[in-house]
C-alpha cells in the first residue's frame, strides 16, 4: 500500500530542500520526524508538515498503523521561478531568480496489511432550497416567516396613510 502527499510552490530552492530530504529518505516515520527536529534548515518546516500530512492520510483514509509506515520515496522538483532585478553600479541591473520547489512523498508499509481501498465518506442528505433561502422556519412551526416588524407608533391596520405621515417618537 502506498500513501501519497505533495506540496507545491515552497519558497525554498530545490537544492536547499534536497539537503533536508536526503536525511529522511528510507527511515521509519517516527525516526524521520525525530531526525527533522535536529536539522537546522528553513526547509525542515515544510518537510515536517508534509510528512505529518502523509501520516494523517494513512491513518484517517486507509486506517493504517503509524508505526508500520516508512518513507518509501521522497522527491523534490523545481517549481516556478520568480524573476526580479537588483540595481547595480553605473545604472546596470542584474537578474535575481527566486526559485520555488515541489515536494512529493510516498509512504510504504513495513509489513503489508492487505488493505487496498480508501475509506468511503458518507454524505448527508441534501438541503432544500427553501430552507437555505430562509423562506420557511422548519425548526419551530413549519410556516412561512412573515415580517412582524412594527415601527414605533404604527397601528397594526393595513392602511398606508398611517405609514406615510409618522412622527419620530423617542
Amino acid at each position: 500500500m502506498e500513501i501519497k502527499a505533495k506540496v507545491k510552490n515552497i519558497k525554498n530552492s530545490p537544492r536547499k530542500v534536497r539537503l533536508v530530504v536526503d536525511v529522511v529518505r528510507g527511515l521509519k516515520v517516527g525516526d524521520a520526524l525525530n531526525q527533522l527536529r535536529f536539522v537546522n534548515k528553513k526547509a525542515v518546516i515544510s518537510v515536517t508538515k508534509l510528512l505529518k500530512s502523509a501520516i494523517a492520510n494513512a491513518t484517517n483514509n486507509f486506517e493504517l498503523d503509524e508505526s508500520n509506515l516508512f518513507v518509501k520515496e521522497i522527491k523534490v522538483d523545481e517549481g516556478a521561478t520568480m524573476k526580479r532585478w537588483m540595481p547595480r553600479a553605473r545604472g546596470r541591473a542584474t537578474p535575481l531568480r527566486k526559485r520555488t520547489s515541489h515536494i512529493n512523498i510516498v509512504l510504504g508499509e513495513l509489513v503489508d496489511s492487505g488493505k487496498k481501498e480508501a475509506k468511503k465518506q458518507e454524505l448527508e442528505a441534501p438541503v432544500k432550497l427553501d430552507e437555505m433561502a430562509g423562506g420557511t422556519d422548519t425548526k419551530k412551526t413549519g410556516k412561512k416567516k412573515e415580517d412582524t416588524k412594527k415601527i414605533k407608533g404604527q397601528k397594526s391596520e393595513k392602511g398606508t396613510s398611517g405609514k406615510i405621515f409618522q412622527r419620530k417618537v423617542g
